[in-house]
């Protein structure tokens, strides 16, 4: 992703030859070492090579006072790839009458195209922190996958279509203090009765990072549940 080109390479041929799509790649590439993403070790016979592919996406608008990051034309696309360039908007991600729990008796479904649609949808919370809740949520349910979890996947693209040009502004004047926030539900999870918590910080008027969370532990009120929301958003 970068802020400064108007093209969209497509190839790394291409890539290469623009300066600023240079510099993004090494800055991706740095980003795999720092964080141990991958091992280099020597090719055998007995291994498989298995391919990669660069996709380059311009999030792109910037000027003298602020950036802009959004993925319109991304969202828009899968809108179009899913067949639901026509449907009707929503005014919400989700219904807060919604509950996902295994649905035992409900009508199954296609898991290619559900699994295809919630692996669109994470991509897209890089610039859409208000649908992480409900993309992580959907995410959980992708075995024996059943006619209701997909109701709920189409809402949140029901709500995209309405919301195509939303993203993260960042004004270059915004003052440089650190917020942080969390919340957390109590047993919201009807399966092992863990909590999900959510948290997101601001560096001054600008969103730099976020997250939705399922914890690991069972809390035993909702001071704790807050308590582990809280250790949570400061690590």
């Amino acid at each position: 992703m970068t802020f400064f080109s108007q093209v969209e390479p497509k190839s790394i041929d291409e890539a290469l030859n623009d300066e600023n799509w240079t510099v993004v790649i090494h800055e991706e590439l740095n980003q795999f070492v720092r964080n141990d993403v991958w091992l280099l070790v020597p090719k055998t016979d007995q291994m498989n090579i298995i391919g990669t592919k660069w996709v380059f996406r311009n999030k792109v608008k910037q000027s003298k006072d602020d950036i802009f990051l959004s993925q319109s034309k991304y969202c828009k696309e899968i809108l179009k790839k899913f067949e639901m360039e026509q449907c009707k908007e929503a005014t919400t991600p989700m219904s807060t009458s919604c509950y996902m729990d295994v649905d035992a008796v409900g009508i199954a479904v296609d898991q290619t195209k559900y699994r295809g649609l919630i692996g669109s949808l994470l991509y897209l919370t890089a610039s859409r922190p208000n649908i992480m809740f409900v993309v992580c949520l959907c995410a959980r349910f992708q075995s024996n996958l059943k006619e209701s979890y997909l109701k709920v996947a189409k809402r949140i693209m029901k709500y995209l279509k309405g919301t195509s040009t939303v993203g993260l502004w960042y004004p270059s004047h915004s003052l440089v203090h650190l917020v942080g926030y969390s919340d957390s539900d109590f047993a919201g999870c009807k399966l092992d009765r863990k909590i999900t918590s959510g948290t997101c910080h601001l560096l001054g008027s600008n969103l730099i990072s976020w997250h939705s969370k399922k914890q690991a532990f069972v809390a035993l009120s909702t001071g704790e549940a807050k308590y582990i929301a809280v250790r949570s958003c400061c690590a």
